[in-house]
């Protein structure tokens, strides 16, 4: 087996693919996790404070989000990219494990995002669309942008982060689906689609209301997990397991409301992309014939520089500049230019024969790279262009007083100091047997860390073969806790048991707060609506707060109590409600969780009546509950 597997990573190693598809999967990731940070600082003071508003525990909490939410734009554009990676693993670990975020308010994803944000610091996310491949460029403007080697990377990388994060985890919750009746009835996706806390504000009881459809989709998800790690690699069925992936996952961002699960877990599939079709993507986008030929001074640092910039950002391949020195003299119209005169400016040649210079350069190079069109047409406007002419002048002229001498042409490259290239590059190259045998025993490695996890919950605590009452076992137990602690910490390996029968089992009231106004108006508090729905932006952590932990199958008061003071305090705040004048109610309404299939079961429970259990009231800083002593008995 340990043969088996080296012998496949010097495989994958060996072979060189496109960057593209990680450069992608870099940018999204960034995307998520800013989106991410976003919430938090939207909602800090729900999640951070001990009491919203009234008692700010962590005052600087704001601060440090936006430091993360920094390093989160570095990792979008790839700038400073092993400094970015490292710090929004480390960022990630604190906020999930010293906040409340683990505890009260967990995002469902917190784990494989960290999972995710460990590998990328071993990937070469800086070799596509980042500005990272732009500095390296940058560190030899003399060298024309024809001859940088084409980005490719080691197809390793695609497959190992594919193969623990979306493998690991789909096998793992496919184990625990076996012990839910409603997943082995093929209604796994159906019943959390009828459970007003869980949906979206799209209707689906099109397709709800479709029995044969929902066990299809139900018994393929349970295939399509199991066999996911054994065949998502066989060039022949990865596209299946691709269109079935982004399929399920975009079925789960757009219908239920933990669209972050949905979205961390799509942005995976940019690895499971065919590398032919990147390929074919890119004849399709880039231009077959350049629409603007641009001729600069080659011996200009400034020039060098700007041409640099100017062709990184043109990925539709429209532009192709030239060396005045070298190339002038090949196209009449331009041959006519003096010298001088030609190398003090930057001209331009289109497909029509039309001349442009100095800022009419600029105009034409934004319009037509396509995607800064609207630019090009902005920097054209009356006023602006007066404005960008002037400023060309001083910076054109300024730079023709610089001259370069032998010295300048030859300037040093940029060191490649990634832990991608040094490992997966330079030592992998130089000891390929050595290579594939430590990164096999790390593999295995992570393997024991998974299956200690996916035995430890999935299968002796489901069965539960009295480990507790046996002193041999004991040991193990905690040996096999103390592993999972550190498997969760740091590469977010923990049981994915969402949404099973000890989820929905009993689970058949729901609840929600609305308040008295002075006018003696009832009305809604902008949480739960009056059809049971948490409203946006109440997504995320926060549903998971309130749908999975203050209302549960059987209720805790105390800790019902705790969220509902949460709760009243943070939108009474945001609505702004005088605490001390407002008496907030708290409704019951009464829902099912049926294991077996239900037509239109989504608007039987919407249309279930409201009752009124108690009231929750504010003096001060205090809060008062009025509620009953056992909310499950009603």
């Amino acid at each position: 087996m340990f043969n088996i597997i080296t012998s496949n990573i010097l495989a994958l190693q060996s072979k060189q693919v496109t960057a593209t598809g990680i450069g992608l999967f870099r940018i999204l990731y960034g995307i998520v996790t800013l989106q991410e940070i976003f919430f938090l600082l939207y909602f800090n003071h729900l999640i951070f404070d001990p009491i919203p508003y009234i008692d700010v525990e962590f005052p600087m909490i704001p601060f440090f989000l936006c430091l993360w939410g920094i390093i989160a734009s570095f990792i979008t554009l790839g700038y400073r990219y092993q400094f970015a990676v490292i710090t929004n693993y480390i960022f990630w670990i604190v906020f999930v494990n010293f906040t409340t975020m683990q505890r009260d308010f967990d995002g469902g994803f917190d784990s494989f995002m960290i999972g995710l944000g460990f590998f990328l610091i071993f990937m070469p996310g800086d070799r596509a669309f980042s500005i990272d491949s732009l500095r390296l460029k940058l560190s030899t403007p003399f060298t024309h942008y024809n001859t940088y080697p084409k980005n490719t990377v080691s197809s390793l990388s695609y497959y190992l982060p594919v193969f623990v994060c979306l493998g690991f985890l789909y096998f793992d919750s496919a184990i625990h689906k076996l012990f839910a009746e409603h997943w082995r009835n093929g209604l796994g996706s159906w019943l959390p689609s009828t459970q007003p806390y869980y949906v979206s504000s799209l209707d689906m009881s099109f397709l709800l209301n479709n029995e044969l459809l929902q066990k299809t989709i139900g018994y393929t998800i349970l295939v399509f997990q199991f066999t996911f790690i054994f065949f998502f690699s066989n060039h022949r069925l990865r596209c299946i397991y691709l269109l079935i992936g982004l399929g399920m996952h975009l079925g789960i961002t757009l219908s239920l409301n933990i669209y972050p699960f949905g979205m961390g877990m799509l942005i995976c599939y940019t690895l499971l992309v065919p590398f032919s079709w990147w390929r074919s993507i890119a004849n399709l986008l880039t231009s077959t014939q350049h629409s603007l030929t641009v001729f600069y001074d080659q011996q200009c640092p400034l020039c060098s520089r700007t041409i640099l910039i100017l062709n990184h950002f043109d990925i539709f391949n429209c532009i192709d500049f030239k060396s005045a020195q070298n190339h002038a003299q090949n196209y009449p119209l331009i041959s006519k230019i003096k010298p001088e005169t030609l190398l003090l400016d930057l001209y331009a040649l289109d497909n029509s024969n039309h001349i442009y210079s100095g800022v009419d350069t600029y105009i034409q190079i934004l319009k037509k790279m396509r995607y800064l069109y609207p630019a090009g047409v902005i920097l054209s406007l009356p006023g602006i262009y007066t404005l960008a002419i002037n400023k060309y002048r001083s910076i054109a002229d300024s730079r023709a007083r610089i001259t370069c001498d032998s010295d300048c042409l030859i300037s040093p490259a940029l060191k490649n100091n990634t832990l991608y290239h040094n490992i997966f590059e330079t030592f992998a190259k130089s000891k390929p047997k050595a290579f594939s045998r430590k990164l096999a025993k790390i593999f295995i490695a992570i393997f024991i860390l998974q299956i200690n996890s996916t035995l430890h919950y999935g299968l002796i605590y489901r069965l539960d073969f009295n480990a507790k009452h046996s002193a041999l076992s004991t040991p193990i137990a905690e040996a096999s806790n103390a592993l999972i602690m550190v498997s969760l910490t740091f590469l977010g390996i923990t049981p994915h048991a969402l949404y099973l029968h000890d989820h929905f089992a009993g689970y058949d009231h729901i609840l929600a707060i609305t308040y008295t106004d002075q006018n003696g108006i009832e009305k809604w508090l902008p949480f739960v609506n009056e059809q049971g729905r948490l409203l946006a932006p109440n997504w995320g952590r926060v549903h998971s707060m309130w749908a999975n932990i203050a209302v549960t199958p059987t209720i805790n008061n105390t800790r019902l109590e705790k969220f509902i003071m949460k709760v009243t305090a943070f939108w009474g705040q945001k609505a702004g409600l005088n605490l001390d004048s407002t008496v907030f109610n708290i409704k019951l309404k009464r829902i099912s969780a049926p294991n077996y299939w239900v037509h239109d079961q989504l608007h039987i429970n919407i249309s279930a009546p409201w009752t009124t259990i108690g009231t929750v009231k504010w003096t001060g800083k205090s809060i008062s509950f009025d509620l009953p002593k056992n909310i499950n008995t009603l």
